[in-house]
């Protein structure tokens, strides 16, 4: 089974607490909006582990490192049957300045033309209303037991 990791960056802001995430880039996500925005993650480098893992995604998605402490989610398993394991911090990078990794590939399909895309093309804080719209529906579980650990603690 294929695994990522990512982390759930957030913030509070006049007292409503934000959400980071980002639109993936590429030709298939350009007219794709509620539902395909995700949390920055990634898939893990042999005999990585997982956190390292997340944190290394998050600055190669972003250009942005998110600091400890961290707060371990639950896990979810995606459509797709992708496991993706994410962790919470607090941080604030403004979504404009956002710097990533580039991939290419074949566009259109079976063209003989190759195109460089951004690995993200747009990011942003949203908040939790938004976020839940916005995000892949099995991700949408992280903003859930985040926004409960946070009315429980003093995080």
């Amino acid at each position: 089974m294929k695994q990522s990791a990512g982390i759930l960056l957030y913030r509070n802001t006049e007292g409503e607490t934000q959400f980071f995430l980002v639109h993936p880039g590429g030709p298939f996500f350009t007219k794709k909006n509620e539902g395909w925005w995700t949390i920055p993650k990634g898939e893990l480098n042999v005999n990585e582990a997982p956190l390292d893992a997340a944190v290394r995604e998050f600055e190669e998605e972003t250009g942005y490192q998110p600091q400890a402490p961290f707060i371990e989610l639950q896990p979810i398993t995606q459509k797709g049957g992708k496991k993706v394991m994410c962790w919470a911090a607090t941080g604030d990078l403004d979504p404009e300045t956002i710097t990533c990794n580039t991939f290419e590939m074949e566009w259109p399909p079976r063209s003989g033309r190759r195109a460089t895309y951004a690995e993200v093309d747009k990011a942003g804080w949203f908040a939790f209303a938004d976020a839940k719209i916005l995000i892949n529906e099995r991700q949408a579980a992280f903003l859930d037991e985040l926004v409960a650990i946070l009315n429980e603690s003093s995080f």
